[in-house]
């Protein structure tokens, strides 16, 4: 038994075979559903590993969840547009969105919990603040991997960048920055890929102007 869920590489059967089985005896269940038991927790045992390489994978700075979020903090935060959100549709639906607004709000707690939801939906999920993006990308121009290095921010089905907006981008980072967007909508517009842009930026209203014009204060979370 064992040789052989080894060589299936359903080794995990073996964790939950033994209360299957005296769940069967004790309870006179049919061979079918004792199969289904065992099989369920193969798969749900599956799940929860690829659930684990994909909030990895993300790169999360805290494990920020929805349901920890404090709304009644700051009665601006749209709750029914953020709970929306939260159903991870945008994602499936090829849309942007784009969170702003002054320091404290929430920004960046919203965004992590949107990249947990999307992870736990089976989404493919990157999360970086715009400083380390584009310091890493710089940094490739050195030693010739910036293709390379694209490809991590352009790949995910969900990029969510924090802090765009902080400070004014400079030398090269405007170039980059239009890269990564462009190489992400040609994905979706070639390739029918998941490439998805969900931006976090903790910057002043003044700043967000700067950086958007004519987008004014705007509401916690606009669709882009």
């Amino acid at each position: 038994m064992v040789r052989y869920t080894q060589k299936l590489r359903l080794s995990g059967l073996l964790q939950s075979l033994e209360l299957r089985c005296r769940e069967a005896a004790d309870a006179n269940l049919p061979l079918t559903e004792f199969l289904y038991r065992l099989l369920a927790d193969e798969v749900e045992r599956r799940d929860g590993k690829q659930l684990d390489v994909r909030l990895r994978r993300a790169a999360f700075e805290r494990p920020s969840t929805l349901e920890d979020f404090d709304f009644s903090f700051n009665v601006s935060v749209p709750r029914t547009q953020v709970l929306e959100l939260g159903t991870c549709t945008f994602v499936e639906r090829h849309e942007n969105v784009l969170v702003v607004g002054p320091a404290g709000v929430g920004k960046s707690h919203l965004a992590q919990a949107l990249g947990q939801r999307a992870c736990r939906a089976g989404h493919a999920v990157l999360y970086v603040s715009a400083h380390d993006m584009l310091t890493q990308l710089r940094a490739s121009r050195a030693d010739n991997s910036y293709e390379r290095r694209l490809l991590r921010f352009t790949t995910p089905a969900l990029l969510i960048i924090d802090d765009l907006g902080l400070r004014p981008l400079t030398g090269e980072e405007g170039i980059d920055m239009y890269e990564i967007v462009r190489r992400r909508y040609e994905r979706v517009a070639d390739f029918n890929a998941d490439g998805r842009l969900d931006v976090a930026a903790t910057i002043a209203a003044a700043n967000t102007v700067s950086l958007f014009p004519g987008l004014g204060d705007g509401s916690l979370s606009e669709r882009a």
